[in-house]
């Protein structure tokens, strides 16, 4: 009779991680997905300009839109996709920046909007107490 020893088996007190790495890379790839369809705004035409990036770092910029028609949108203070009056956007920046004066403004203008209209908002932008004012180009 041969007799064959059975070796014990140690128990195993790691974790193994593979299966949570493999989870975290998938919920990865689905955010990184959705992340860009979360922005909101007014579909614009920006023109095309060969210029540098702004260095936003400190804040989020306050985004005013004016549309191929002509009307203004603005991202504070109500529904980003709600038409409003230049008086409107003038008294909430004029809010904005007496809270705090550093904050940055962006003009967004559809391609095909009479520059008129560009300037006009930009006016009022000043008159709000804006001393400066960038524009989004594509």
């Amino acid at each position: 009779m041969i007799r064959r020893h059975k070796k014990k088996r140690k128990l195993n007190a790691e974790i193994n991680v593979v299966p949570y790495i493999d989870v975290m890379m998938v919920l990865l790839v689905i955010f990184m997905v959705t992340a860009p369809m979360l922005t909101q705004g007014v579909n614009v035409e920006l023109p095309k300009a060969p210029a540098e990036p702004v260095d936003d770092s400190d804040n989020e910029p306050v985004i005013v839109t004016v549309d191929a028609e002509g009307r203004y949108y603005i991202d504070i203070g109500g529904d980003p996709k709600v038409p409003v009056s230049g008086e409107e956007v003038a008294d909430r920046v004029g809010k904005v920046l007496a809270s705090n004066p550093k904050k940055m403004l962006l003009v967004r203008g559809d391609r095909s909007v009479n520059y008129d209209q560009v300037v006009q908002l930009m006016v009022l932008l000043q008159q709000a107490g804006a001393p400066a004012v960038g524009l989004v180009t594509e």
